[in-house]
């Protein structure tokens, strides 16, 4: 559904070319501070505006609308909006019933028996990204002190971002991207197995965010090559902290006291304006269809701000979930 966490839990909502887009934060303690002053800096880094990113320029400026009164939380839900400015609903009626390929449109088109938005890929939009960044910024304040940063290392295969976005441009064609993200500073026992496991709750909202299509902890795919001897990291002091970090900081589901790592596979933009082949839903015939339109060349550019929020999500949920099982100081360990 639309709605993510057990007590630190975000529903989205919004769609692309819609009025507006975003979301509500239910479980945020009272007392935080909490300004909209604040949201800016993630946001900006989501922007639109450097090579490759879409033309589509979007202000993104947030609107607390409940749950804060003089800069602090009440303990209410949190609802943060974004109106959209910046929109053409009108450009994707031609394309109603051509869906594209690689994109949400021909199964939200089945699911919902074509009373889906069509506007820009509707609620199936990256546009709706805006709202998880939003709830991110609160997730970060509340798991300080634990960081968590991303950064894109590779476009198209290739470690020469620039030269690789270039080459798409030239192109008229869209590539995909590797993510890398590391969170520091976490407590060690956060997560409940079997189906609560750190990494099936990140990789659960990764997965959340439009145009993933892969993950990997620590040494990943890479480890079912190594023998045991290699892959096992050996550690060296009591509070658990390893030599290698081959699990990537996750252990029986559990963070075992070092930096969580894992990598993101983001795919190309599905809206590219080199002509490819579609369906006609209204004849039931083949046809060709060529986009038009604002569309990022690189959706992974935008993205490391993305992944750190939907992490932020997670390690705040399960910091709260730790604390109501186990209390403060329980084995030594605090949420």
């Amino acid at each position: 559904m639309n709605s993510f966490g057990r007590l630190f839990r975000v529903s989205i909502l919004g769609e692309s070319h819609g009025e507006l887009v975003g979301i509500l934060v239910d479980g945020c303690p009272a007392g935080l501070k909490l300004t909209e002053g604040e949201l800016l800096p993630d946001l900006d880094r989501r922007k639109s505006g450097a090579k490759g990113t879409t033309g589509r320029r979007e202000p993104d400026v947030p609107l607390i609308q409940t749950g804060v009164v003089n800069g602090r939380t009440t303990g209410a839900p949190v609802l943060i909006t974004f109106k959209n400015t910046n929109i053409d609903p009108g450009a994707y009626d031609e394309v109603r019933y051509l869906p594209r390929p690689g994109h949400a449109d021909f199964a939200a088109f089945r699911k919902y028996g074509g009373f889906n938005d069509h506007r820009g890929g509707g609620h199936f939009s990256g546009r709706l990204t805006a709202g998880l960044v939003g709830a991110g910024v609160i997730a970060k304040k509340l798991i300080e002190p634990a960081r968590i940063e991303a950064e894109v290392v590779e476009v198209a295969g290739s470690r020469d971002i620039e030269k690789a976005v270039d080459e798409a441009l030239r192109e008229k064609d869209s590539v995909g991207g590797v993510l890398s993200c590391r969170v520091t500073g976490l407590p060690t026992g956060l997560g409940e197995p079997f189906f609560d496991s750190v990494e099936s709750l990140i990789s659960h909202m990764v997965f959340s965010v439009p145009g993933v299509k892969g993950i990997e902890f620590g040494a990943g795919f890479g480890g079912s090559a190594m023998r045991g001897s290699d892959y096992n990291d050996a550690i060296i002091d009591p509070e658990g902290r390893t030599r290698t970090n081959n699990a990537g900081g996750i252990n029986g589901g559990l963070t075992n006291g070092n930096d969580i790592t894992f990598r993101v596979a983001a795919r190309p933009a599905a809206s590219i304006p080199r002509p490819q082949p579609t369906i006609d839903l209204t004849r039931g015939e083949n046809a060709t269809l060529s986009i038009r339109g604002r569309h990022d060349v690189c959706i992974a550019l935008r993205m490391p701000v993305i992944i750190e929020a939907v992490t932020a999500l997670v390690m705040a949920d399960l910091m709260f979930i730790h604390k109501s099982l186990w209390g403060n100081g329980t084995h030594g360990q605090t949420a």
